[in-house]
């Protein structure tokens, strides 16, 4: 069957797994303080205040295990999908009169679209969940997320980290596509950050049967079965991007960022927007789980990789806990670097043995107590590139310090004594019930 976002939709609808709200909620505050008072719970917006023209989805992938059924596979598995998806790419399926040209609007006003007011400090109201393709000779597509802010009718500026897109602007690309409304199957392709050569549409399309179509002003590919499709123009004008909230639940800086110039305007009928909340679990989840497969596939290249965890407490952003089942003396601190390598916005890594559950906080600061001396097994990393969305770093030049734990136990110990002692367990029923 094919993947659209209506599709996917219906299907949580079926299954009574998604809260519809049918009172009109609106744009300035309303739709992100409810997401946020019921994430993770998928929510259908049925009436906007000020666009009654459209419905508004959210929260879609706050839920891992919503996430991984939208592309076939349990919790535990999405992890090997995504690696599967990357390794071997599908085939990108092209289709005429797609839906998401269903209506087409050649003098675009992008004030009647609905963009967001999240937090009282924002300098405009953004579209959140929208994806940016763009295309070059060499590399081929990339679809990026990019949040955008509104300008005026025929304006937007995205937010453009120095990453792929940047790149593929520097070398002239210049012609985007913005797509809004997707499946989560491509929301989570597009959230992938690895070699600058990798397809995301075709990695989407190992994920879940996504077809395309050709926009009609610039000849790029989108998703057929998106909603809505903005059809640009990246310009060599600079206005002031932010302040905005993001993922660690703070304001990023303001920057100069481009105008993107929109041109067209397409959609399908009766149109479902989009809307990821910020620093919500479906921001966190999409810019997360990615990267937690780009950890493992590096990791899992220099010592026996487990599992990877990246932590809530830090938006799934900044800090990983790695386990691997150890072998050499040097696998704590090959992990390290290797993770690094694999998350370039990653701040602080943790390397754990097999035995400590990654998920409890508690086991992980167990494991640092009792198995490290910081003069031995701490990798100090000043002046490396990290976030700009760390407050703490250099938000211009992303300069920060990285550190890695090694919190493994060394090899030539007596494993016994790093171990939990095991209390013998007893049947409490026996001493507690009454006679």
């Amino acid at each position: 069957m094919q993947a659209s976002l209506r599709e996917f939709i219906k299907r949580l609808e079926d299954e009574d797994r998604i809260v519809k709200v049918k009172k009109a909620a609106s744009v300035k505050f309303e739709i992100p303080s409810i997401l946020k008072k019921l994430d993770p719970k998928p929510v259908l917006f049925e009436k906007i205040v000020e666009h009654p023209d459209f419905r508004l989805v959210g929260n879609l992938c706050s839920d891992r295990k919503i996430l991984a059924e939208a592309v076939g596979a349990s919790s535990h598995e999405l992890r090997g999908r995504i690696i599967n998806a990357l390794e071997n790419p599908g085939r990108k399926e092209l289709v005429e009169n797609p839906p998401c040209q269903e209506i087409v609007i050649d003098d675009p006003n992008l004030t009647k679209l609905p963009f967001i007011w999240t937090g009282d400090k924002d300098r405009a109201p953004y579209i959140s969940a929208s994806i940016i393709i763009a295309y070059d000779r060499e590399y081929g597509y990339n679809a990026s997320y990019h949040r955008l802010m509104l300008v005026d009718r025929k304006r937007i500026v995205p937010r453009i980290v120095p990453r792929h897109l940047y790149k593929y602007i520097e070398r002239g690309c210049r012609e985007v596509a913005i797509t809004i409304g997707n499946h989560p199957a491509f929301m989570l392709a597009a959230a992938i950050t690895t070699g600058i050569e990798v397809d995301e549409l075709a990695v989407a399309s190992a994920l879940a049967e996504i077809r395309y179509a050709k926009t009609l002003t610039n000849n790029l590919l989108v998703p057929a079965d998106c909603e809505i499709v903005l059809e640009g123009y990246i310009t060599d004008e600079f206005i002031d991007e932010g302040p905005f909230l993001d993922i660690l639940g703070t304001y990023d800086i303001v920057r100069k960022e481009r105008v993107i110039e929109v041109r067209c305007i397409t959609m399908r009928r009766n149109p479902i927007f989009q809307y990821i909340l910020p620093a919500g679990y479906e921001h966190k989840n999409l810019m997360g789980l990615p990267r937690e497969a780009t950890i493992y596939r590096e990791v899992s290249r220099v010592c026996e990789c487990l599992d990877v965890r990246l932590t809530p407490g830090s938006g799934e952003w900044l800090n990983a806990i790695v386990k691997i089942r150890k072998k050499n003396e040097d696998d704590g601190r090959k992990a390290i670097e290797a993770a690094f390598k694999g998350h370039e916005s990653l701040k602080y890594v943790v390397v754990v043995d097999e035995d400590i559950d990654i998920d409890n906080p508690e086991e992980v600061e167990w494991a640092i107590s009792t198995r490290t001396q910081l003069d031995r097994d701490l990798i100090l990393k000043p002046g490396e590139k990290g976030s700009s969305l760390d407050p703490s770093a250099d938000q211009i030049t992303r300069l920060t310090c990285k550190a890695g734990v090694d919190a493994t136990i060394p090899l030539n110990s007596e494993r016994e004594r790093f171990k939990k002692a095991r209390i013998p367990e007893v049947d409490l029923e026996k001493f507690i019930r009454d006679y």
